[in-house]
C-alpha cells in the first residue's frame, strides 16, 4: 500500500466528522495572521493526517462535502504518485508525474479568492511532509 500524508486545517471544516476517518499524526496550533487571509478566526489548528490508499477517493468526496460553505478553503493530501487537492464540492487528482496539471487547479483556487501564495503546488515527493 501506498498512503497518503495531507493536512486539514480543523477551522475550514464545516463538519468535522471527517477528522474521525483519517489518523492523525501531528497536530500544530498556528497564530492566524493577517497574510492568511482569514480574519474571521484566530488561530489555525492543522492536522497533519494519513490514510490508506483504498481510502483515498473516498475521504476526498467527503472532505470536499465537509469544507466551509463560506469562505474558500482547500485540504489535501499525497503520495508519491497522485495529489489530491480537495475544494467545497470539487476535487482534483493530479497524476504527480505530470506538473502541469497544477495549472489548472492553480487557476481554479484563484478563482475562489485563495491567495497565490497558498496555491504553491509542488510535485516534488521531498515536500510531501512539510
Amino acid at each position: 500500500m501506498n498512503n497518503f500524508i495531507g493536512v486539514i486545517i480543523e477551522e475550514s471544516l464545516e463538519n468535522k466528522n471527517v477528522l474521525q476517518k483519517v489518523r492523525i499524526v501531528k497536530t500544530k496550533v498556528e497564530q492566524a495572521t493577517k497574510k492568511h487571509k482569514t480574519p474571521w478566526i484566530k488561530k489555525w489548528t492543522l492536522h497533519t493526517f494519513e490514510i490508506q490508499e483504498n481510502q483515498a477517493e473516498n475521504v476526498a468526496e467527503i472532505l470536499s462535502e465537509s469544507l466551509d460553505s463560506v469562505h474558500s478553503w482547500y485540504a489535501d493530501f499525497k503520495n508519491d504518485k497522485f495529489h489530491y487537492i480537495i475544494f467545497r464540492n470539487k476535487v482534483f487528482k493530479i497524476d504527480r508525474s505530470k506538473p502541469e496539471q497544477y495549472s489548472e487547479v492553480t487557476k481554479y483556487g484563484l478563482t475562489l479568492g485563495i491567495p497565490d501564495y497558498q496555491l504553491n503546488f509542488s510535485s516534488d515527493i521531498k515536500e510531501q511532509e512539510r
